[in-house]
């Protein structure tokens, strides 16, 4: 019989092993965490209740309006996170700098957004009783998109926008 070199942890304990990070991390970030929710909570009502007065109110094509009601309330929740979420990271960072990087990660967030409404779109064209409707594309836009995205976009920023200086830290 053949013996295994496999020292790999059997999948149930790999699975627990995650899970168990993943909480770990949710604790040591909590209060990031909490401040990053709250800005991203506002930015998304008014993405939310723009992308709806330009799309339904206005009657624009959905993918320009989520354009639109993204640009807004990505500059917003630029201000939010620099001066309140990672207030304590911003060191000599020239704010023109950080914004290039956090547009240029929220334009990623945004290509998330419009797969799913491209998605959608395609979906519709099967199964249109299903996700023909304004609210299969408000989901769409602004649960799926917006979810994967937020995740996406949570880790670009402390990564890249709002990096830890070790000389913050000191101090």
């Amino acid at each position: 019989m053949p013996t295994s070199t496999d020292t790999s942890p059997p999948p149930a304990a790999r699975s627990a092993g995650l899970a168990a990070r993943a909480v770990d991390f949710v604790k040591r970030h909590a209060g990031e965490l909490s401040r990053f929710a709250g800005v991203g909570g506002s930015a998304y009502l008014i993405d939310l209740g723009l992308f709806n007065l330009l799309y339904l109110g206005f009657d624009w094509a959905d993918w320009s309006a989520k354009i639109v009601s993204t640009v807004i309330a990505t500059t917003l929740a630029f201000l939010g996170n620099r001066h309140w979420t990672w207030r304590d990271r911003r060191g000599s960072a020239a704010a023109h700098r950080q914004y290039v990087l956090y547009f240029f990660f929220n334009g990623i967030g945004l290509l998330i957004a419009l797969g799913c409404l491209w998605a959608n779109s395609g979906l519709a064209q099967v199964w249109p009783q299903y996700f023909g409707s304004d609210l299969a594309v408000n989901l769409a836009a602004n649960v799926v998109g917006v979810g994967l995205a937020t995740v996406f976009r949570f880790y670009a920023y402390r990564t890249w926008v709002f990096p830890r200086h070790p000389e913050l830290v000191e101090a």
